[in-house]
Protein backbone atom coordinates (compact mmCIF):
# COMPACT_ATOMS: atom_id res chain seq x y z
CA UNK A 1 0.00 0.00 0.00
CA UNK A 2 1.55 3.70 -0.83
CA UNK A 3 0.93 6.12 1.87
CA UNK A 4 -0.35 9.58 1.26
CA UNK A 5 0.67 12.67 2.72
CA UNK A 6 -1.78 13.80 5.12
CA UNK A 7 -3.38 9.99 5.44
CA UNK A 8 -3.14 7.69 7.99
CA UNK A 9 0.04 5.73 6.97
CA UNK A 10 0.43 1.74 7.66
CA UNK A 11 2.67 -0.14 9.06
CA UNK A 12 3.97 -3.58 8.52
CA UNK A 13 2.98 -5.70 5.84
CA UNK A 14 -1.03 -7.25 4.91
CA UNK A 15 -1.29 -9.93 2.40
CA UNK A 16 -5.59 -11.06 1.55
CA UNK A 17 -5.81 -14.13 2.07
CA UNK A 18 -9.66 -14.22 1.50
CA UNK A 19 -12.28 -12.07 1.09
CA UNK A 20 -15.56 -12.69 2.46
CA UNK A 21 -18.86 -11.37 1.21
CA UNK A 22 -21.42 -13.14 3.11
CA UNK A 23 -21.63 -13.71 7.15
CA UNK A 24 -19.22 -12.38 9.38
CA UNK A 25 -16.03 -14.79 10.16
CA UNK A 26 -15.02 -14.28 13.78
CA UNK A 27 -12.67 -17.57 14.20
CA UNK A 28 -9.57 -18.31 11.87
CA UNK A 29 -7.30 -21.27 12.62
CA UNK A 30 -4.57 -23.21 10.35
CA UNK A 31 -3.23 -26.55 10.60
CA UNK A 32 0.63 -27.95 10.41
CA UNK A 33 -0.30 -28.75 6.67
CA UNK A 34 -1.50 -25.34 5.61
CA UNK A 35 -5.26 -26.12 5.60
CA UNK A 36 -7.16 -22.87 6.60
CA UNK A 37 -9.93 -23.15 8.89
CA UNK A 38 -12.75 -19.67 9.69
CA UNK A 39 -16.27 -19.77 11.42
CA UNK A 40 -19.52 -17.90 11.65
CA UNK A 41 -20.97 -17.35 14.92
CA UNK A 42 -24.79 -16.74 14.03
CA UNK A 43 -25.40 -13.26 14.95
CA UNK A 44 -27.84 -11.86 12.74
CA UNK A 45 -26.16 -13.14 8.87
CA UNK A 46 -27.52 -15.51 7.46
CA UNK A 47 -25.39 -18.31 8.26
CA UNK A 48 -25.62 -21.53 6.34
CA UNK A 49 -22.62 -23.59 7.92
CA UNK A 50 -21.13 -22.17 11.38
CA UNK A 51 -17.32 -23.89 10.36
CA UNK A 52 -16.16 -24.19 6.71
CA UNK A 53 -12.31 -24.66 5.00
CA UNK A 54 -10.85 -22.59 3.22
CA UNK A 55 -10.73 -24.61 -0.39
CA UNK A 56 -8.84 -23.05 -3.39
CA UNK A 57 -10.89 -19.61 -2.64
CA UNK A 58 -13.83 -21.10 -1.52
CA UNK A 59 -15.49 -21.72 1.91
CA UNK A 60 -16.68 -25.36 2.19
CA UNK A 61 -18.77 -26.42 5.09
CA UNK A 62 -16.43 -28.27 7.84
CA UNK A 63 -16.48 -31.47 8.71
CA UNK A 64 -19.79 -31.62 6.68
CA UNK A 65 -23.34 -29.44 5.89
CA UNK A 66 -25.40 -32.26 8.09
CA UNK A 67 -22.55 -31.71 10.81
CA UNK A 68 -23.65 -27.82 10.47
CA UNK A 69 -27.65 -28.07 10.36
CA UNK A 70 -28.51 -28.72 14.30
CA UNK A 71 -31.91 -29.41 15.16
CA UNK A 72 -32.37 -27.13 18.02
CA UNK A 73 -30.27 -24.84 19.99
CA UNK A 74 -29.33 -28.11 21.80
CA UNK A 75 -28.75 -30.37 19.70
CA UNK A 76 -25.56 -32.62 21.07
CA UNK A 77 -24.92 -34.14 17.99
CA UNK A 78 -24.78 -31.06 15.36
CA UNK A 79 -23.20 -27.59 15.72
CA UNK A 80 -25.49 -24.79 16.21
CA UNK A 81 -23.10 -21.68 16.51
CA UNK A 82 -19.63 -21.53 16.49
CA UNK A 83 -17.29 -18.26 18.12
CA UNK A 84 -13.76 -20.38 17.88
CA UNK A 85 -12.05 -22.92 16.15
CA UNK A 86 -8.01 -23.99 16.77
CA UNK A 87 -5.76 -26.44 15.61
CA UNK A 88 -3.95 -27.92 18.88
CA UNK A 89 -0.61 -29.10 18.91
CA UNK A 90 -1.41 -32.17 17.54
CA UNK A 91 -2.77 -31.31 14.26
CA UNK A 92 -6.41 -31.30 15.79
CA UNK A 93 -9.49 -28.97 15.01
CA UNK A 94 -11.26 -28.43 17.91
CA UNK A 95 -14.70 -26.52 17.37
CA UNK A 96 -15.82 -24.69 20.57
CA UNK A 97 -19.87 -24.09 19.98
CA UNK A 98 -21.42 -21.43 22.31
CA UNK A 99 -25.11 -23.14 21.66
CA UNK A 100 -26.20 -19.74 21.86
CA UNK A 101 -27.64 -17.86 18.50
CA UNK A 102 -27.96 -14.25 18.80
CA UNK A 103 -26.62 -14.72 22.46
CA UNK A 104 -29.93 -16.78 23.75
CA UNK A 105 -29.84 -18.16 26.99
CA UNK A 106 -27.69 -21.56 26.68
CA UNK A 107 -28.96 -25.63 28.20
CA UNK A 108 -27.16 -28.73 28.26
CA UNK A 109 -26.02 -30.44 24.60
CA UNK A 110 -26.15 -26.51 23.34
CA UNK A 111 -22.72 -25.04 24.85
CA UNK A 112 -19.76 -28.31 23.56
CA UNK A 113 -15.92 -28.24 22.46
CA UNK A 114 -15.79 -30.90 19.49
CA UNK A 115 -12.30 -32.26 18.75
CA UNK A 116 -12.50 -33.58 14.40
CA UNK A 117 -9.39 -35.32 13.48
CA UNK A 118 -8.15 -34.01 10.08
CA UNK A 119 -6.43 -37.16 9.03
CA UNK A 120 -9.85 -38.44 8.00
CA UNK A 121 -11.92 -35.52 8.86
CA UNK A 122 -14.18 -36.63 11.40
CA UNK A 123 -15.27 -35.94 14.38
CA UNK A 124 -13.89 -38.16 17.11
CA UNK A 125 -14.96 -36.24 20.45
CA UNK A 126 -18.00 -34.43 21.80
CA UNK A 127 -17.57 -32.77 25.07
CA UNK A 128 -20.54 -31.52 27.05
CA UNK A 129 -20.84 -29.02 29.77
CA UNK A 130 -22.86 -29.12 32.66
CA UNK A 131 -24.82 -26.56 33.82
CA UNK A 132 -23.06 -25.41 36.90
CA UNK A 133 -20.07 -24.87 34.11
CA UNK A 134 -21.76 -23.25 31.04
CA UNK A 135 -24.34 -21.63 32.59
CA UNK A 136 -27.53 -20.03 30.86
CA UNK A 137 -25.84 -17.11 30.30
CA UNK A 138 -22.42 -18.52 29.50
CA UNK A 139 -21.12 -17.45 26.20
CA UNK A 140 -17.86 -19.69 25.06
CA UNK A 141 -15.59 -17.16 23.43
CA UNK A 142 -12.05 -18.93 22.78
CA UNK A 143 -9.92 -21.83 23.93
CA UNK A 144 -6.22 -22.93 24.03
CA UNK A 145 -5.06 -25.94 25.11
CA UNK A 146 -1.86 -27.68 26.66
CA UNK A 147 -1.73 -31.29 26.20
CA UNK A 148 1.17 -31.42 28.23
CA UNK A 149 -0.78 -30.91 30.87
CA UNK A 150 -4.07 -32.50 28.83
CA UNK A 151 -6.31 -29.48 29.97
CA UNK A 152 -7.74 -26.87 27.64
CA UNK A 153 -8.96 -23.27 28.92
CA UNK A 154 -12.03 -20.96 27.65
CA UNK A 155 -13.32 -18.20 28.24
CA UNK A 156 -16.65 -17.48 29.39
CA UNK A 157 -17.09 -13.48 28.14
CA UNK A 158 -20.78 -13.13 28.55
CA UNK A 159 -22.27 -9.98 28.70
CA UNK A 160 -25.55 -11.12 30.67
CA UNK A 161 -23.54 -12.78 33.56
CA UNK A 162 -20.86 -13.77 35.76
CA UNK A 163 -17.40 -14.47 33.82
CA UNK A 164 -14.92 -16.20 33.91
CA UNK A 165 -11.92 -19.18 33.05
CA UNK A 166 -13.54 -23.04 32.06
CA UNK A 167 -11.28 -25.96 32.46
CA UNK A 168 -11.05 -28.96 30.89
CA UNK A 169 -9.50 -32.35 31.68
CA UNK A 170 -8.77 -34.15 28.12
CA UNK A 171 -8.96 -36.87 29.54
CA UNK A 172 -11.40 -36.92 31.33
CA UNK A 173 -13.77 -33.85 29.81
CA UNK A 174 -14.73 -33.13 33.22
CA UNK A 175 -14.46 -29.44 33.50
CA UNK A 176 -14.76 -26.78 36.17
CA UNK A 177 -14.72 -23.13 36.49
CA UNK A 178 -12.11 -20.86 37.69
CA UNK A 179 -11.51 -16.80 38.47
CA UNK A 180 -15.91 -16.88 38.96
CA UNK A 181 -16.81 -13.62 38.22
CA UNK A 182 -13.72 -12.36 39.41
CA UNK A 183 -13.01 -8.41 38.68
CA UNK A 184 -9.67 -9.26 36.01
CA UNK A 185 -12.33 -11.32 34.05
CA UNK A 186 -15.14 -8.54 34.21
CA UNK A 187 -15.42 -5.34 31.23
CA UNK A 188 -14.39 -1.94 32.00
CA UNK A 189 -17.38 0.39 32.05
CA UNK A 190 -17.33 4.25 31.80
CA UNK A 191 -16.24 6.30 33.43
CA UNK A 192 -13.01 4.26 33.81
CA UNK A 193 -12.89 3.33 30.29
CA UNK A 194 -13.87 4.83 26.96
CA UNK A 195 -13.10 3.12 23.73
CA UNK A 196 -13.28 4.83 20.57
CA UNK A 197 -13.51 3.31 16.88
CA UNK A 198 -13.25 5.12 13.85
CA UNK A 199 -13.83 7.95 15.82
CA UNK A 200 -16.71 7.10 17.73
CA UNK A 201 -17.83 5.66 20.95
CA UNK A 202 -17.75 1.52 20.92
CA UNK A 203 -21.10 1.55 22.84
CA UNK A 204 -24.37 -0.46 22.37
CA UNK A 205 -27.03 2.58 20.79
CA UNK A 206 -30.08 2.10 20.40
CA UNK A 207 -32.66 3.67 17.65
CA UNK A 208 -33.78 6.47 19.73
CA UNK A 209 -30.06 7.46 20.44
CA UNK A 210 -29.49 6.13 23.97
CA UNK A 211 -26.52 4.04 24.90
CA UNK A 212 -25.39 1.52 26.89
CA UNK A 213 -21.93 0.28 27.54
CA UNK A 214 -20.39 -2.67 25.90
CA UNK A 215 -19.81 -5.61 28.90
CA UNK A 216 -18.05 -8.52 27.06
CA UNK A 217 -15.81 -9.57 29.50
CA UNK A 218 -13.47 -12.12 29.51
CA UNK A 219 -12.56 -12.98 25.64
CA UNK A 220 -8.86 -13.12 24.49
CA UNK A 221 -6.17 -16.05 26.03
CA UNK A 222 -3.07 -17.47 24.85
CA UNK A 223 -0.64 -19.94 26.85
CA UNK A 224 3.01 -18.85 27.88
CA UNK A 225 5.32 -20.60 25.46
CA UNK A 226 6.51 -22.58 28.34
CA UNK A 227 3.18 -23.12 29.48
CA UNK A 228 3.84 -21.93 32.88
CA UNK A 229 0.97 -18.83 32.63
CA UNK A 230 -2.81 -18.55 31.05
CA UNK A 231 -3.17 -14.76 29.40
CA UNK A 232 -6.62 -13.40 28.87
CA UNK A 233 -8.05 -9.80 28.52
CA UNK A 234 -11.60 -8.43 28.32
CA UNK A 235 -12.96 -6.76 25.00
CA UNK A 236 -14.06 -3.75 27.01
CA UNK A 237 -10.80 -2.93 28.65
CA UNK A 238 -7.01 -1.94 27.30
CA UNK A 239 -5.86 -4.54 30.18
CA UNK A 240 -4.40 -8.16 29.95
CA UNK A 241 -3.84 -10.73 32.74
CA UNK A 242 -2.23 -13.88 33.68
CA UNK A 243 -2.76 -16.34 36.21
CA UNK A 244 -0.89 -19.66 36.76
CA UNK A 245 -2.01 -22.84 34.72
CA UNK A 246 -1.03 -25.16 37.38
CA UNK A 247 -3.25 -23.24 39.79
CA UNK A 248 -5.64 -23.21 37.55
CA UNK A 249 -5.68 -26.99 37.03
CA UNK A 250 -5.31 -27.97 41.07
CA UNK A 251 -8.87 -29.02 41.74
CA UNK A 252 -7.68 -28.72 45.58
CA UNK A 253 -7.49 -24.93 45.09
CA UNK A 254 -10.24 -22.24 46.12
CA UNK A 255 -10.51 -19.44 43.71
CA UNK A 256 -9.03 -17.24 46.08
CA UNK A 257 -5.91 -19.47 45.95
CA UNK A 258 -6.04 -19.08 41.97
CA UNK A 259 -6.28 -15.33 42.45
CA UNK A 260 -3.69 -15.43 44.24
CA UNK A 261 -1.07 -16.09 41.14
CA UNK A 262 -2.49 -13.20 39.15
CA UNK A 263 -0.14 -10.66 37.71
CA UNK A 264 -1.90 -7.23 36.34
CA UNK A 265 -0.35 -7.38 32.85
CA UNK A 266 -0.90 -3.47 32.13
CA UNK A 267 -1.97 -1.30 29.45
CA UNK A 268 -1.69 -3.05 26.01
CA UNK A 269 -2.55 0.17 24.20
CA UNK A 270 -6.07 -0.44 23.20
CA UNK A 271 -9.27 -2.70 23.35
CA UNK A 272 -9.51 -5.77 21.30
CA UNK A 273 -10.38 -9.28 21.76
CA UNK A 274 -7.77 -11.40 20.75
CA UNK A 275 -4.44 -12.88 21.85
CA UNK A 276 -2.10 -15.09 20.40
CA UNK A 277 1.25 -16.72 21.37
CA UNK A 278 4.41 -17.97 18.91
CA UNK A 279 7.43 -20.55 19.55
CA UNK A 280 9.47 -17.47 20.88
CA UNK A 281 7.64 -16.42 23.13
CA UNK A 282 6.11 -12.73 22.14
CA UNK A 283 2.33 -12.79 23.10
CA UNK A 284 0.20 -10.89 20.36
CA UNK A 285 -2.82 -8.70 21.32
CA UNK A 286 -5.03 -7.13 18.57
CA UNK A 287 -6.27 -3.38 19.14
CA UNK A 288 -9.69 -2.32 17.79
CA UNK A 289 -9.24 0.91 18.58
CA UNK A 290 -6.26 1.89 16.11
CA UNK A 291 -6.73 -0.56 13.18
CA UNK A 292 -3.40 -2.48 15.06
CA UNK A 293 -2.03 -5.79 16.52
CA UNK A 294 0.67 -5.29 19.01
CA UNK A 295 3.10 -7.99 20.31
CA UNK A 296 5.21 -8.07 23.59
CA UNK A 297 8.43 -9.83 23.79
CA UNK A 298 9.89 -11.88 26.56
CA UNK A 299 12.58 -9.05 27.65
CA UNK A 300 8.79 -6.51 28.21
CA UNK A 301 9.28 -4.92 25.15
CA UNK A 302 6.41 -3.96 22.75
CA UNK A 303 6.42 -3.28 19.38
CA UNK A 304 3.60 -2.62 16.63
CA UNK A 305 3.25 -5.99 14.24
CA UNK A 306 0.92 -4.14 11.59
CA UNK A 307 -1.16 -0.90 10.99
CA UNK A 308 -3.55 -0.50 8.82
CA UNK A 309 -6.93 1.21 7.78
CA UNK A 310 -8.07 -2.26 6.44
CA UNK A 311 -7.75 -3.67 9.63
CA UNK A 312 -11.18 -3.14 10.43
CA UNK A 313 -11.83 -4.98 14.08
CA UNK A 314 -8.79 -7.67 14.04
CA UNK A 315 -10.39 -10.29 15.81
CA UNK A 316 -8.87 -13.79 16.18
CA UNK A 317 -5.31 -14.61 15.43
CA UNK A 318 -3.75 -17.84 13.96
CA UNK A 319 0.70 -18.62 13.96
CA UNK A 320 1.18 -20.87 11.25
CA UNK A 321 3.90 -21.26 8.53
CA UNK A 322 5.99 -18.53 9.64
CA UNK A 323 2.79 -15.90 9.58
CA UNK A 324 0.27 -14.76 11.86
CA UNK A 325 -2.90 -15.02 10.22
CA UNK A 326 -5.79 -12.31 11.73
CA UNK A 327 -9.39 -11.74 10.34
CA UNK A 328 -11.36 -8.60 10.60
CA UNK A 329 -14.43 -8.22 10.46
CA UNK A 330 -15.87 -4.55 11.06
CA UNK A 331 -17.44 -5.92 14.62
CA UNK A 332 -17.71 -2.39 15.71
CA UNK A 333 -20.02 -1.47 12.73
CA UNK A 334 -23.02 -3.93 13.48
CA UNK A 335 -26.35 -2.26 13.51
CA UNK A 336 -26.37 -2.90 17.53
CA UNK A 337 -23.52 -0.54 17.98
CA UNK A 338 -24.79 2.09 15.03
CA UNK A 339 -28.41 3.02 16.40
CA UNK A 340 -29.95 -0.04 14.73
CA UNK A 341 -28.14 0.82 10.62
CA UNK A 342 -25.98 -1.81 10.14
CA UNK A 343 -22.96 -0.33 8.43
CA UNK A 344 -20.96 -2.69 7.82
CA UNK A 345 -19.71 -3.26 4.43
CA UNK A 346 -18.31 -6.38 2.03
CA UNK A 347 -15.62 -7.20 1.76
CA UNK A 348 -14.90 -8.92 5.17
CA UNK A 349 -11.20 -10.11 5.15
CA UNK A 350 -8.62 -12.82 6.65
CA UNK A 351 -5.07 -11.30 6.14
CA UNK A 352 -1.60 -13.02 7.15
CA UNK A 353 1.36 -11.23 7.63
CA UNK A 354 4.99 -12.82 8.06
CA UNK A 355 6.32 -12.73 11.85
CA UNK A 356 9.01 -15.29 11.14
CA UNK A 357 7.94 -17.95 14.04
CA UNK A 358 5.74 -20.88 14.54
CA UNK A 359 3.10 -21.60 16.51
CA UNK A 360 3.60 -22.62 20.24
CA UNK A 361 3.64 -26.72 20.70
CA UNK A 362 2.97 -27.72 24.66
CA UNK A 363 2.78 -31.66 24.57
Amino acid sequence: MIAVAGTDQPLGELEVVHEFTGPMPTGVSVSRRGRVFVNFPKWGDDVRFTVAELRDGDLVPYPGQAFNEPESDTDPDALVSVQSIVVDPADRLWILDTGSPLFRPTAHGGPKLVCVDLERDEVTRTILFPEDVALPTTYLNDVRFDLGRGVAFITDSSDQGPNGIIVVDLETGESWRRLHDHPSTQAEEPPDLRMVVEGRDFVERSEDGSTSPIKMGADGIAIGADGARLYYCCLASRRWWSVATDALINRELDDDAVAATLIDEGDKGGAGDGMETDDQGRLYVTDGEHNAIHRRHPDGRWETVVHDPRLLWPDTMSVADGHLYVTANQLHRQDKYRGGKDERQYPYFLFRTPIDAGPVHLR
